[in-house]
């Protein structure tokens, strides 16, 4: 697993060991970033169940502002802060790791205003993308044009959550992807 593109196309990217962490490919990486295209320029991103921190990462290194990374396991926060370090070098200010789970996370982020938020929970936890939408509302963490994009299994029927709209849907080999505005 690499960085594909921007300033730290190339880098390596370590993945706790086990099989907590399911990293989104290389492939669907870069597809999904093609697919926001220059959005992610001066953006501000937020990656809520981390992982590895790839999608954030990828983020960084293509000209966002500013990421977020959330994820609950130790083990995970662990390869994520290598992967930051990494990634972005000196320019650590640049991300913000939180190792608590999402829905203890999300409130300290409130009024963040996030551009583009990641959503790719373990497949088990089906409800943490209605709940994680509904908090990502509660805590003014969207920015008026803000886009979410959920990864889920390609058999999962994941409704879209509560106020939100979808606007496109892909399919890449086992893995579904979903583009949510807000709807105002």
């Amino acid at each position: 697993m690499r960085i594909i593109s921007g300033d730290a196309k190339g880098r390596a990217l370590v993945a706790p060991k086990g099989s907590d962490t399911r990293p989104t490919s290389d492939k669907l990486r870069g597809a999904l970033f093609n697919i926001i295209g220059t959005r992610v320029w001066d953006a501000s991103v937020l990656d809520v169940f981390g992982g590895t921190g790839a999608l954030a990462l990828e983020a960084i290194s293509r000209g966002a502002q500013f990421a977020a990374i959330v994820d609950s396991s130790y083990t995970a926060m662990r390869a994520i802060r290598r992967n930051v370090e990494a990634v972005a070098g000196a320019d650590t200010k640049r991300v913000i790791c939180i190792q608590k789970d999402y829905q203890a996370a999300l409130p300290h982020l409130a009024d963040r205003n996030f551009d583009i938020v990641f959503l790719d929970p373990p497949y088990h936890m089906q409800n943490a993308y209605a709940i994680a939408c509904a908090l990502l509302r509660q805590y003014g963490c969207l920015s008026d044009d803000a886009i979410v994009i959920m990864e889920y299994a390609q058999e999962m029927d994941i409704a879209i959550p509560e106020g939100f709209e979808s606007y496109d849907e892909r399919r890449y080999g086992a893995a579904r992807v979903r583009f949510l505005r807000e709807i105002r």
